[in-house]
């Protein structure tokens, strides 16, 4: 695996660590700032919306430009709206430094993707995949256990600023190393949008949503869940946080060799198999300190296997168009996972929270057989096993 593509994983880094720490610095920016932990909250909120609503739009609009460039100016992007953010004095203007920079991570995460598979022949591509994912699962493994522990040392300010700092430098290193990519075709809004039209693109578009949705409703809420089931706090729980980041990090790399080896959709079927049975059985499993250590690693694992094959199956479906749309589809989910998981623990109890995910995985499940039944998909994943055994007996 080329260095280079663990450089664009680590520009992923940079900003999925601005989308995840916000959750370790919530009481600082609540005191500091005088407002509610809940509208601290909606710090997560605007930067997953924006996310959302920049992504294909500033794909359509950066079109034009060379692919080193457009990742270079993306990172400076989302370091200004960190060093906003740590300027901030007020609460409006620490909102729009988190727009400023979930748009600069709008532009990063779909052209890092697309570059990655650029730089590896087709029978790599779900591992090029699961590189640039990895990035953001190292966010999560280091972003809220780093926001908890230095938020009161450095203060809100003082992380944001740190955030700034490693996307700067990530700018630069990608300078340095990457080479000159000419910017394909262009192609308009209304081309982007276009293959939205087709059913299996949906269906794989609202797969994303249920599946980042049913995982980010409980991990939102996962400290009150676990000082309910096993009645923990303070570092136990930053130690179990830890344990499902490291699981992520296996399970995305473990996803993105599972795509290649057997295709988008047998992986996609184990994948949700997996993470229905661990948060299903989640409130079961986790009454334990080691219970929970096991459960929280093979959810997180299972989770987090999820997205090499879905970026991989997109690709197959419409090519490097659809990427953009599919992180809208990411960050929308994880927009609505709060206000979901939020209203299930007012009507229902958190206990009841992982059941609930489990359904959500189900309806994806549910959508997935549905793809499984097109003949266009089956013949490309009949395609992909032809061209790992002819891949094979080169080797031999």
């Amino acid at each position: 695996m080329s260095a280079r593509i663990y450089l664009l994983g680590a520009g992923a880094f940079a900003v999925g660590t601005s989308a995840y720490v916000v959750s370790g610095v919530l009481p600082d920016v609540s005191s500091e700032l005088h407002v509610s932990l809940t509208a601290a909250g909606q710090l997560a909120t605007a930067f997953s919306l924006s996310y959302a609503i920049g992504a294909p739009i500033l794909s359509t609009l950066t079109g034009r430009w060379e692919r080193r460039t457009l990742l270079i100016a993306a990172l400076v992007l989302a370091a200004l709206g960190n060093l906003i953010a740590a300027l901030a004095t007020n609460y409006p203007v620490l909102i729009v430094g988190r727009v400023v920079a979930a748009l600069g991570a709008a532009v990063y995460t779909p052209a890092a993707t697309l570059f990655a598979t650029g730089l590896l022949p087709p029978e790599e591509r779900g591992r090029a995949v699961a590189v640039v994912f990895g990035g953001l699962t190292f966010a999560l493994v280091l972003g809220v256990p780093a926001g908890t522990l230095l938020g009161p040392t450095l203060g809100y300010k003082g992380v944001f600023a740190l955030i700034t700092a490693v996307a700067v430098l990530v700018a630069i290193a990608e300078r340095a190393a990457l080479p000159k990519v000419d910017a394909p075709p262009v192609v308009g809004l209304r081309q982007r949008f276009a293959g939205v039209t087709d059913r299996r693109v949906q269906t794989v578009l609202a797969m994303s949503v249920l599946g980042v949705l049913a995982a980010f409703s409980v991990y939102i809420y996962i400290v009150p869940l676990l000082k309910e089931t096993v009645h923990l706090g303070g570092t136990a729980v930053s130690i179990l946080l830890l344990v499902y980041g490291l699981g992520a990090v296996v399970g995305n790399l473990l996803g993105g060799r599972a795509t290649d080896r057997f295709g988008s959709l047998r992986t996609l079927y184990g994948v949700l198999l997996g993470s229905i049975v661990m948060v299903a059985t989640l409130d079961l499993s986790a009454t334990t300190v080691a219970g929970a250590g096991a459960a929280l690693f093979l959810w997180g694992m299972f989770t987090w296997a999820f997205n090499p094959p879905i970026q991989n199956l997109l690709l197959e479906l419409g090519g490097g168009l659809l990427i953009s749309l599919n992180a809208s589809a990411i960050y929308l989910g994880a927009g609505l996972s709060a206000v979901v998981g939020g209203l299930v623990i007012q009507w229902a109890g958190i206990t009841v929270l992982p059941l609930v995910a489990a359904a959500l995985d189900l309806a994806v499940l549910g959508l997935l057989v549905t793809l499984r039944r097109d003949p266009a998909l089956q013949r490309v994943e009949h395609l992909d096993e032809e061209e790992q055994v002819l891949a094979a007996a080169v080797e031999r």
